[in-house]
């Protein structure tokens, strides 16, 4: 759970530099008050009344060092002075010593933020992918992010230094006149304290909001992804009403849960401060009656609780500003803070001086077991050897555990019993990057990224020449969909590969994964989605590979794999079956009455 330290840890690499900055800041705001102060005494100097003590030793020394006599024009012109040196001279480093340092800090955390969750994107298990659909994972790290950078220039370089500000004025006036002083700083209290039990209010309905937004977001994603099953199913209607319905309660709860408050809060604020600004405008005039107080303190007392209430208006809002954003802050952390996969450490790490793994291909799993839910195996007691350059095909019902097999091979998951070897190596004690950059998988939908031809082919191994390219590609029969492409090679395929067909797809994903030159290559029901034509090119092209490499099958359509050296059918997580095409015809088993169905034309279930 994310709390509010870790907003302040989120800056912590520039910690230093930002003590320097509101350092500055609040010196700054300060040194505003001088003008105010001087213009206080000047109107003492102006009505022949004495100076405050301090300021007329300092003319004194000044007088003696320089042998000036101690006069009314030597007191304004060093009073004026004071003024130039507290304004012009100030004014061309403040912007560099406050503002450049807070959005440059601002900036570094953005840059850095950024990569941290990039690279817990990359490492995340694959479960969490299951239950976060794109759009709700990019919206929280986007509003997270932009929400920090924002709100840090905000903080550091306006409400702090305004806040000491606003104590500094209270010094000033403690010294001129206390009861005014216990005023000023009784109604501050009252006001704030008020203020920010309010905000705590508002910034819980700010959380429950930001969550239901993400919902609604996350269902708009997914109608951009499947927008042509929405067209399909005549159901745009019905779409529009239920977004149309969230949307409007996301309006209710903005406008008359949290804007109102705000509205209210606000209302409240400025009543209580006008009738404090009378308050101490009633008391410091009878004060300067009585003469307890100077006419020049008694303008800088009225300006300075003026400039300290003034404040409180643009506190209290970005104090409302940083109430809004905080939910999607924090919600960022909490992104941040979701365990990585077991398979993540150092999958992130390119270390090229290490000697890359090299493997004959023999697979072998020893009584492996393995469920996603504790109590409900997929896999039960698995016994297989494959031996190097076999082409080892995997049928059975949907559910039988056959894309899970492939899964633990992959490391996406480790098993709960037994253990997988890869030339007699249990495959949990290698390094994860070094050992998945041996395998290559072709999966039944090809993803397939928004660039050229060329790029997707060369994702695995970007260093691959041309003609290694050319070769992956006559072997997977992508030479005969790039001649047809306008800008062949470097043609753009659109987002997700819109300008290709399925089995277009499907041959792409084979040239990118002998292009790296895989051990072991696996075809996840490479073919079960495509015509009769784009699976026979498929199924030509997975035959020049056969005996080249160890190859996987998993196929639906047992037509596929008639020319495996093996297949193993699983029925409810176990082997039922082992054997070559014509064996397993020949006895009574699961294999024959799944062939049997499809030879009629019946699906297989």
């Amino acid at each position: 759970m994310a709390k509010f330290r870790d907003l302040l840890d989120y800056y912590r690499s520039d910690w230093k530099l930002s003590i320097f900055s509101i350092t500055a800041s609040i010196i700054y705001e300060i040194i505003d008050l001088v003008v105010p102060y001087a213009i206080g005494q000047i109107l003492n100097v102006l009505s022949n009344q004495p100076l405050d003590k301090p300021l007329q030793r300092a003319i004194a020394t000044f007088a003696n060092l320089t042998n000036y006599p101690v006069n009314k024009p030597l007191s304004l012109g060093l009073l004026l002075g004071l003024v130039f040196l507290v304004t012009v001279v100030k004014a061309p480093t403040q912007p560099w010593l406050t503002n450049w340092f807070h959005w440059d800090i601002s900036f570094r955390a953005r840059r850095n933020k950024s990569k941290t969750a990039i690279a817990k994107i990359l490492t995340l298990p694959l479960e969490f992918y299951d239950e976060n659909n794109p759009g709700r994972i990019a919206g929280r790290v986007a509003r997270g992010i932009a929400n920090h950078t924002w709100t840090y220039p905000e903080i550091a370089g306006q409400l702090i230094p305004k806040l000491f500000r606003v104590l500094g004025i209270f010094v000033f006036i403690l010294v001129i006149e206390w009861r005014i002083a216990l005023l000023y700083l009784i109604s501050f209290a009252i006001i704030l304290s008020f203020s920010l039990k309010d905000l705590q209010q508002l910034i819980s309905y700010e959380s429950h909001l930001d969550k239901y937004s993400e919902d609604t977001e996350s269902r708009t994603s997914e109608l951009i992804t499947n927008i042509k099953t929405v067209k399909a199913f005549a159901t745009e209607a019905k779409e529009l009403e239920r977004q149309n319905l969230r949307l409007e309660r996301e309006f209710k709860v903005l406008n008359y849960r949290i804007h109102k408050g705000y509205t209210k809060l606000g209302t409240w604020q400025r009543t209580i401060i006008q009738f404090c600004v009378f308050m101490i405008l009633g008391l410091t005039l009878a004060a300067t009656v009585d003469g307890k107080i100077s006419l020049g303190h008694f303008v800088m007392t009225l300006t300075l609780s003026s400039m300290a209430y003034a404040e409180l208006e643009p506190i209290t809002t970005l104090a409302e500003v940083f109430a809004r954003r905080y939910s999607s802050m924090i919600r960022f952390h909490e992104f941040l803070q979701e365990p990585i996969g077991k398979d993540a450490i150092g999958l992130l790490e390119e270390n090229q001086a290490e000697l890359p793994y090299q493997f004959t291909g023999k697979i072998e799993l020893s009584h492996v077991s393995f469920g996603y839910d504790e109590g409900r195996p997929v896999l039960q007691d698995i016994n297989l050897l494959i031996e190097p350059y076999q082409t080892v095909a995997l049928v059975g019902r949907s559910g039988s555990g056959k894309s899970t097999l492939v899964k633990l091979l992959l490391r996406y998951f480790e098993p709960q019993t037994g253990q997988i070897l890869i030339d007699g190596q249990d495959i949990r004690t290698l390094d994860v990057g070094k050992y998945r950059r041996r395998l290559a998988i072709v999966h039944q939908e090809v993803d397939v990224f928004n660039g050229t031809v060329l790029d997707n082919l060369t994702y695995g191994k970007p260093n691959a020449s041309f003609e290694q390219v050319q070769e992956a590609c006559r072997i997977a029969r992508v030479d005969e969909v790039v001649q047809h492409l306008p800008q062949g090679y470097y043609t753009v395929v659109g987002e997700r590969g819109v300008r290709l067909s399925g089995g277009q797809r499907q041959r792409l994903g084979i040239a990118r994964a002998l292009l790296v030159e895989p051990d072991v290559l696996v075809f996840d029901e490479a073919t079960s989605s495509l015509d009769y034509e784009s699976e026979r090119s498929i199924q030509l092209a997975m035959r020049s590979i056969q005996g080249t490499r160890t190859t996987i099958v998993i196929a639906h359509r047992l037509s596929t794999v008639r020319e495996a050296d093996k297949i193993v059918v699983l029925d409810q997580g176990k082997i039922v079956e082992v054997g070559s095409h014509d064996e397993l015809l020949r006895h009574e088993g699961i294999y024959r009455r799944l062939h049997s169905l499809q030879e009629t034309g019946e699906l297989l279930s």
